[in-house]
C-alpha cells in the first residue's frame, strides 16, 4: 500500500467490494491508515489579514478541499475585509470574524491555522495552536528571536502537527528548477553566494502617544510583548522596524533570500557571522538598520553574503531581490521564478523565464504564484505527501537573518558552533537569544 492509496480511497474501494471485510478489519486493526483523514473538507483559520493574510485567504479559498471557517484580526476594519474577501475569492461558506484567536482554537472540527500576525506572535500563536490540536501554517520568519525557533522546533516534536514556514519561493518551478542545476553540478562546486534587497521605504517619522483607536484591540495585538504606550506610527507596519515588536529587514524579507542562499549551497549552521550597517537615511522611530551587511561563514569553505537597502532600491544585476551562486565554472542568478546561468568568461549559457505572468515586486508575488505552498500544506495533512519547508530545517535559514542582527547589535563577530547554531564564549550575545515577556504570556510546551 502506497501514500498515494490514502483513507478516503480505501474506504471507497472498501465500499464498493473491491476489498473484502476481512482485508478493511486487519487494516484498522493495525491502524495502518490511521495518519491519513478521512474528510471532505479541512478547515482552517486564518490568523492575522491586514496584510499577508489576505493573500493567505486568497489562496485557501482557491483550495477545493479547504473551507476558511475562521478569519481573526484584532483589527476590525480587516477582519470585515477578510470575511469578504474569502467571499469574492470562491469561498463556498462566509466564514465567522473572531477579534481573538484564541475562541477559534477552541473548536474540535478545526484542523489547522495560518498566521500571518506580527513576528513576535508566531511562536506563542503556533504553539498555542499545536497545544490545541491544530496543524500550523506559519509566515515568515516564525519567531522573534532564536529562543523561540527552538522552542517551536521542539513542539513539533511534542505534538506531532504539521508545520509549513510561509518561505513559498520554496515551492516556484524555475527555483527548484536552479537548485537542481546547481546540485547537479552545473556550475561546479558552489562556494558563494550573494544575496540581497532593496527598497524604497518612507520615513516613519517621529511617534506620539495616542489614543487607541476604536477599531483596534491593542491589548491583545501587544499579547506576548511587555506592554507599551500605543504610538500613532506603530500599526501597522512599522513594528517591523523596532526592536521591541520586530526583527528589521534582514528577518522581515532577508529570510526568504538567505534561504535560497543556505539550500543552494546546502549547507547548516556556520561558523562565523558577522553584520554592520546602520539607520542612515532618515532621523525618526526606527531603530534596526536601514543598510545592512551581513556574511556567514561554513567550515566546509563556503560562504553567505547579504546586502540589505531598505530606503535605497538601486539594482544588484538588474534585480532589486535576488540570489547569486558563484562557482568554480560559473554563476547562476536566480531571480524569482526565472534563473541565468553564465560561464566563468561572462557568457550566457543558458537562461529560464518565468513560468508565469505574474509580476513580482518588492510586496511580493501574490497568491496565484504561492498557492502551491499552501496547497502542499494541505497535502501534508490530507494525504501524506512530504511537506516542502518543515520548519525544523527552515528555522536554520531564520537563525543566520537572527544571527545577523546579534552580531549588529553587538558590534562585534559571533564565533558559532557548527553543530548546534549556538553561539559561543560571548555571553552579552547571548543575552539577545531570548527576550522577556508579558507576565501570563510565555510561550510554554
Amino acid at each position: 500500500m502506497t501514500n498515494n492509496f490514502n483513507r478516503r480511497t480505501f474506504l471507497k474501494t472498501a465500499a464498493t467490494g473491491t476489498l473484502g471485510l476481512s482485508a478493511a478489519s486487519s487494516a484498522f486493526c493495525f491502524n495502518i491508515l490511521s495518519e491519513y483523514p478521512l474528510k471532505d473538507k479541512y478547515r482552517v483559520a486564518v490568523i492575522g489579514v491586514n496584510s499577508r493574510g489576505s493573500q493567505h485567504i486568497q489562496a485557501f479559498a482557491k483550495i477545493p478541499n479547504v473551507e476558511i471557517a475562521y478569519v481573526c484580526d484584532v483589527d476590525s476594519r480587516a477582519r470585515e475585509k477578510g470575511v469578504e474577501l474569502s467571499k469574492s475569492s470562491g469561498a463556498q461558506t462566509l466564514p465567522t470574524g473572531l477579534v481573538d484567536f484564541r475562541k477559534a482554537l477552541e473548536d474540535k472540527t478545526l484542523d489547522a491555522v495560518s498566521i500571518a500576525m506580527p513576528d513576535f506572535w508566531h511562536t506563542p500563536a503556533a504553539i498555542l495552536a499545536m497545544q490545541a490540536g491544530k496543524h500550523v501554517y506559519l509566515e515568515k520568519p516564525g519567531s522573534h528571536n532564536p529562543a523561540e525557533s527552538e522552542l517551536l522546533v521542539e513542539a513539533t516534536k511534542n505534538y506531532g502537527k504539521i508545520v509549513q514556514m510561509g518561505n513559498q519561493r520554496r515551492s516556484w518551478p524555475r527555483v527548484k528548477e536552479a537548485m537542481k542545476a546547481l546540485h547537479s553540478g552545473e556550475i561546479g562546486r558552489v562556494y558563494y553566494a550573494r544575496a540581497w534587497y532593496a527598497n524604497t521605504r518612507a520615513s516613519i517619522g517621529i511617534g506620539k502617544t495616542a489614543p487607541i483607536p476604536d477599531w483596534l484591540d491593542y491589548e491583545l495585538w501587544q499579547g506576548p510583548a511587555p506592554r507599551q504606550d500605543f504610538k500613532d506610527n506603530l500599526i501597522h507596519y512599522n513594528w517591523h522596524w523596532k526592536w521591541h515588536w520586530g526583527t528589521g529587514e534582514i528577518v522581515n524579507n532577508g529570510v526568504h533570500f538567505l534561504d535560497l542562499a543556505r539550500w543552494g549551497l546546502q549547507e547548516n549552521y556556520p561558523t562565523k557571522a558577522y553584520s554592520s550597517g546602520g539607520r542612515y537615511q532618515y532621523q525618526d522611530d526606527w531603530e534596526t538598520p536601514d543598510t545592512q551587511i551581513a556574511s556567514f561563514d561554513f567550515a566546509d569553505g563556503k560562504s553567505i553574503l547579504w546586502e540589505g537597502r531598505s530606503c535605497n532600491s538601486r539594482e544588484i544585476n538588474d534585480m532589486a531581490s535576488g540570489v547569486s551562486f558563484h562557482g568554480e565554472n560559473g554563476t547562476l542568478e536566480l531571480h524569482n521564478n526565472s534563473y541565468k546561468i553564465f560561464d566563468n568568461k561572462y557568457k550566457l549559457v543558458r537562461s529560464a523565464d518565468p513560468t508565469s505572468n505574474t509580476v513580482v515586486d518588492q510586496a511580493g508575488a501574490g497568491f496565484d504564484m504561492d498557492i502551491a505552498h499552501f496547497t502542499n500544506f494541505i497535502n501534508a495533512i490530507d494525504k501524506g505527501e512530504s511537506l516542502i519547508s518543515p520548519y525544523p530545517e527552515i528555522q536554520k535559514s531564520v537563525l543566520l537573518c537572527h544571527l545577523g542582527n546579534i552580531s549588529y547589535r553587538t558590534g562585534r563577530a559571533l564565533e558559532i558552533d557548527q553543530n548546534s547554531g549556538k553561539i559561543l564564549k560571548d555571553k552579552d550575545a547571548m543575552k539577545l537569544w531570548g527576550r522577556e515577556y508579558q507576565k501570563g504570556w510565555e510561550p510554554k510546551l
